[in-house]
């Protein structure tokens, strides 16, 4: 039996909260799990990630190999940080300029739902917010700007964002077509039987 892991991802330092919480296969690797959180928050894929967990890190590494960077993501599963590195908790990473971080608790280990399709959506709470807003400062006077219609920077945030905001709003629709797209992606085409030669 598949074995899968509920996760609750959590975006630090920001108000309001920021939440995500669903099911992935326990030995999925961790740059699909890359995938899974970005179709989950809202982000982009824009920009370089690390997970980060007992003191290593993994994610893309530098194709020169200039420098000491971190393990590939394609070649560790989420049950391999948890076994070797003894930990339920595990930080990502997500743009190292406005450095968005992100906590995963592993919250359970389950047995898969026999015909439900993975990643699996369990709640979602919050908005995402924008890319390149600037961070945690950067989107708490972004969220003040276009709260005020008075606020001097209020027209330039609407059009640099493209239109109103609601950080209450979390888009579980746009989640759930992703996360449908993730799964379509990932699961094994069946393979075609082989034709039988006509003169038998």
């Amino acid at each position: 039996m598949t074995l899968v892991a509920r996760l609750k991802v959590t975006l630090s330092d920001v108000e309001p909260q920021v939440l995500r919480r669903f099911d992935v296969p326990l030995k999925i690797k961790l740059n699909r799990l890359h995938d899974v959180i970005q179709a989950a928050m809202g982000w982009t894929d824009s920009h370089l990630y690390e997970f980060r967990a007992g003191g290593s890190g993994w994610g893309v590494p530098d194709p020169d190999g200039f420098y000491d960077g971190p393990m590939p993501a394609s070649k560790t599963s989420l049950l391999d940080v948890i076994e070797d590195v003894g930990t339920k908790t595990i930080h990502y990473i997500y743009d190292f300029g406005d450095n968005w971080h992100h906590v995963i608790k592993v919250e359970k280990i389950d047995d898969a739902i026999a015909g439900a399709a993975y990643p699996r959506l369990v709640r979602a709470i919050g908005a995402c917010p924008p890319e390149d807003v600037g961070g945690f400062p950067g989107y708490t006077a972004f969220l003040e700007a276009m709260a005020d219609p008075k606020h001097e920077e209020h027209g330039q945030m609407l059009k640099w964002y493209g239109g109103q905001f609601d950080p209450d709003e979390a888009e579980i629709g746009r989640i759930l077509d992703n996360f449908e797209r993730l799964a379509k992606k990932w699961t094994p085409k069946p393979r075609k039987p082989k034709a039988v030669p006509k003169h038998l």
